[in-house]
């Protein structure tokens, strides 16, 4: 018997454009709060053991163990291969922020994947957390950003 609802049975449904999660599946959800927090982020009271959140401001990074991640997901394996192709993404208030980020990073047990190089169109590098997930600091004077440092991805500014 399974639960598993059939979709001819209901109406299909598009979602709303917007993410509330994002999953990251670790080795140790333990030792994964321990890197966030010498991070300086603050893990939220209602998770679990299990799962823990940390409030991004209206949505979630949520740590769970990759075993319990891939078993939920139907997934043959837990363990992954090569360039996933997914990358999170911080900006950075200002250019000099960029290499202290990525420092702390570091200090923290992250990897550094590349240093805090200037692009076209400002300063970006690249740090690993300890699982191996990719995150990029990154500033541009293009971004435009609320009183909160919320993005307004409607808009950009003039260079």
């Amino acid at each position: 018997m399974t639960n598993n609802i059939a979709p001819e049975t209901l109406p299909s449904l598009p979602p709303s454009q917007r993410l509330h999660l994002i999953l990251l599946g670790v080795e140790s959800v333990t030792a994964s709060i321990k890197f966030y927090e010498s991070l300086g982020w603050k893990k939220s009271p209602t998770g679990n053991d299990g799962f823990a959140k940390f409030d991004l401001g209206g949505y979630a990074l949520c740590l769970l163990s990759r075993e319990s991640f891939a078993k939920d997901a139907l997934s043959p394996t837990s363990k992954g291969t090569g360039f996933s192709g997914v990358g999170l993404v911080y900006l950075a208030k200002a250019a000099d922020e960029v290499p202290r980020i990525l420092a702390r990073a570091v200090e923290s047990g992250g990897v550094l994947v590349k240093p805090a190089t200037r692009t076209a169109w400002g300063v970006a590098g690249y740090f690993k957390d300890p699982d191996g997930h990719l995150f990029e600091v990154n500033f541009e004077d293009a971004w435009v950003f609320d009183g909160e440092h919320k993005l307004i991805v409607d808009k950009v500014n003039a260079l």
